[in-house]
């Protein structure tokens, strides 16, 4: 069976009742309350996107979602009673999407969840749409990038990147050496402007770890301080 989205969490009064509110609204939601029913219920079912708890009972939500983190993209929103930013910034940095912080607004992520499925959707129809002969490949100075491998090549130095890290670099390159403004990147990557400057700065900082000489000061991917960012090529 297929669910828009499915909650792990072992507060189960809250999952529940997240699960309803969810419903009320026609998206489908399941609930499990550990790591072990979670691997039980995907051997059956299939989901869009996924909210997870990083304290579940003996297990952590981190190692969940570096294992999923292998081998697909799906959608990951972290939520949490955990308050700190170390908290915020590892979860993003293993691949998360969005951390939420416990006691949440049903409502706010509702709408974050909902944009989230909009914009999954309209990559899926995107992909299915381009014809087969469209070359994934794109070229600009000494760099090119590669959708079918989500690698980018730098003065024949090949790098290998997340799908969530090429899709960021793929937007900086199609505007290269012009201002892209926080806002732009959080539509054309995200899909929506619900994310917060943490979610942005922790995927800017891994593409520079892994293509600029010096991360710590970068000349290819600079900072518009108040504005966004530019990719100079």
């Amino acid at each position: 069976m297929h669910y828009q989205c499915l909650i792990v969490d072992d507060e189960v009064e809250l999952a529940q009742m997240t699960c309803e509110y969810f419903q009320m609204f026609d998206i489908s939601c399941a609930y499990v309350e550990s790591v072990q029913a979670y691997e039980e219920f995907m051997r059956n079912h299939t989901i869009e996107l996924l909210l997870l708890d990083v304290n579940l009972q003996q297990d952590n939500g981190f190692f969940v979602c570096k294992k999923i983190r292998e081998t697909s993209d799906l959608p990951i929103i972290f939520i949490s009673a955990r308050q700190s930013d170390e908290d915020m910034l590892t979860a993003l940095q293993i691949g998360g999407d969005d951390y939420i912080k416990k006691p949440y607004s049903l409502s706010i992520l509702l709408a974050k969840v909902k944009v989230m499925l909009k914009r999954m959707e309209q990559i899926t129809a995107k992909q299915s749409s381009e014809p087969e002969t469209e070359t994934p490949k794109k070229s600009y100075g000494g760099m090119s990038l590669d959708r079918g491998t989500l690698s980018v090549t730098i003065d024949e130095r090949r790098v290998t990147l997340k799908a969530r890290e090429f899709r960021l670099l793929e937007c900086l390159f199609e505007h290269r050496n012009t201002i892209v403004t926080k806002e732009q990147l959080f539509h054309e990557v995200w899909g929506d402007s619900f994310f917060s400057d943490g979610t942005l700065n922790v995927h800017i900082r891994k593409l520079r770890e892994k293509l600029e000489k010096n991360p710590n000061e970068p000349e290819m991917i600079t900072t518009v301080w108040g504005t966004g960012y530019l990719l100079k090529l």
